[in-house]
């Protein structure tokens, strides 16, 4: 029995028990438990955040939203089960999911049951080239993310030695790839590029390859878990290289496992919107519950505004009115102004480098 008629069913089901509340359901997807739970955290603050000030100002078209949480624990099969349960319980749109893999194998649920899916993270171009009508994000992708961290290595680290590794997810190696071939089009030639199993703890015959290599500088195509492990086993056998990585090293929990040793670790994430002034009001409000919105709770925030706008504009929450609106409107939202394209990404400003420093990271100027 398909999707679509179950849930005619479970529909038919609800009518016979009697009449239902007017309010929409919305989701929120990612994860929740498991050893990336620190992403779900930024996710599920955003979300709620959201949905608390969306019905402070009388819902959307009159309506309350009801919050569902889906916790796939970035596992593509469990991200399905999640896309499953949210499209039964009738959700008008999905903030989320997180990891690439689980974006993408929970989107396939959601394009064939017309359900509006934005993710807050996921930026794997696959998700979008591949992806369809229903399908979008806020996020920047790999391959924009790979050209600005390949040209910072080129132009900061010419004639180092530089290694690339990644963790074979879609995340992971499609960063890893995207900015070996984007320092490569710089004048910079990879040392070493390889690959390595995310949920390890010993990397050591890793570290000691890259020790032999002697390589100076390191990209890590993963996520920062396994980032700040390689670090310190790293620093253990004497390597000094320095590491530069993607969007997940924003995360506090990178420098809760290096310490010290996280010292100049350079990442890639979007311009610090929290110096957005459209944003001032929200980062004081995440402040004020011992919140710091340094990651994704103000992406995961703007995903459900921009639904909702769009669905105000377009005076329903049918599927195909407000992935009209989505397209043909410009959206007002706390990381800016931007407008989706037909393949469902933003025109917002990608990329920027940033250094940690003293458990502290900070945007740099390009020149630095």
């Amino acid at each position: 029995m398909g999707r679509k008629v179950l849930l005619a069913a479970a529909l038919a089901l609800m009518a016979l028990a009697g009449p239902v509340n007017a309010d929409i359901l919305i989701g929120a997807a990612g994860p929740v438990t498991g050893p990336l739970a620190s992403l779900g955290e930024h996710m599920l603050a955003g979300a709620k955040q959201a949905v608390q000030d969306l019905n402070a100002k009388g819902g959307v078209l009159g309506e309350k939203l009801v919050l569902s949480i889906g916790d796939d624990q970035c596992d593509p099969k469990q991200a399905v089960a999640v896309a499953n349960k949210l499209v039964t319980q009738g959700a008008a749109m999905v903030a989320g999911h997180i990891c690439s893999d689980a974006t993408i194998a929970a989107s396939k649920v959601y394009q064939e049951e017309d359900v509006i899916m934005i993710t807050p993270t996921a930026t794997s171009p696959r998700l979008t080239d591949e992806g369809g009508a229903s399908i979008f994000r806020v996020a920047g992708r790999d391959d924009q993310q790979g050209a600005v961290l390949g040209e910072y290595l080129a132009k900061q680290f010419a004639g180092k030695r530089v290694a690339f590794i990644h963790d074979k997810t879609a995340y992971g190696k499609g960063l890893a790839e995207a900015t070996r071939d984007a320092a490569r089009r710089g004048g910079l030639e990879p040392v070493l590029f390889e690959a390595y199993s995310a949920g390890e703890k010993d990397y050591t015959a890793l570290v000691s390859r890259l020790k032999e290599a002697g390589i100076q500088v390191l990209l890590i195509g993963g996520y920062h878990g396994e980032a700040g492990l390689i670090l310190r086993q790293m620093r253990d056998q004497g390597l000094e290289a320095r590491i530069i990585g993607g969007d997940t090293l924003v995360l506090d929990e990178y420098w809760a496992i290096t310490g010290q040793a996280g010292e100049g670790t350079l990442f890639s994430f979007a311009p610090d919107v929290r110096k957005n002034p459209k944003a001032a009001s929200l980062v004081k409000q995440f402040r004020g519950q011992g919140i710091e919105p340094s990651g994704y709770h103000l992406y995961t925030y703007a995903a459900i505004e921009a639904w909702a706008q769009a669905a105000e504009r377009a005076g329903s929450t049918s599927s195909k009115a407000v992935i009209d609106a989505l397209r043909e409107n410009p959206m007002e939202t706390v990381i800016g102004t931007f407008r989706f394209n037909q393949n469902g990404d933003v025109d917002l400003p990608p990329y920027a480098i940033y250094r940690w420093s003293d458990g502290r990271f900070e945007q740099l100027d390009q020149k630095s």
